[in-house]
């Protein structure tokens, strides 16, 4: 099991979205996530955040909020336990980022990207401001099979 952060960053009514294209037997190959990544040793959610924002895009967020805890079960890897952030910066990336491509798009439009489609749920509760939650979401391979959220079924049906 482990522990990442994944932050949404906002400026202007677009989120920075990267299109993981350059790892080898990433998890999320050609899928367009946010922005995060592993915990390191003794690290806080929110120190992780900070820094795999830093590492990635080169931004200081100006702020950011805990939105909800995430975590994916699947047949294919192990658990993992995704902390969730939304923040905001006015800059544009610094950095050339080694794990893909880096792009500012529409909120609107970030669910007709090819993501999981799990994200599609956890992006719904972003844009509808709901509290801090917890989610799990549950895959056999890319295929999302269930998802609870604060212990309650949801309908897979995207």
């Amino acid at each position: 099991m482990w522990n990442t952060t994944l932050c949404y960053i906002e400026r202007e009514g677009q989120y920075l979205m990267l299109h993981r294209v350059k790892k080898e037997n990433d998890v999320n190959q050609d899928k367009w996530v946010g922005i995060g990544g592993k915990f390191e040793d003794k690290e806080s959610p929110e120190e992780c955040l900070v820094r795999e924002v830093r590492e990635e895009t080169g931004l200081t967020l100006t702020d950011y909020a805990y939105r909800g805890l995430v975590t994916f079960v699947s047949d294919r890897w192990e658990t993992e336990y995704m902390h969730l952030f939304t923040g905001h910066t006015q800059q544009d990336p610094c950095v050339v980022c080694d794990e893909g491509d880096l792009e500012w798009v529409d909120q609107d439009k970030v669910k007709d990207l090819p993501i999981w489609t799990g994200d599609k749920i956890f992006l719904d509760l972003l844009a509808r401001e709901v509290p801090f939650f917890s989610l799990k979401l549950s895959y056999e391979g890319d295929t999302l099979v269930q998802a609870v959220l604060n212990g309650k079924e949801l309908s897979t049906e995207i």
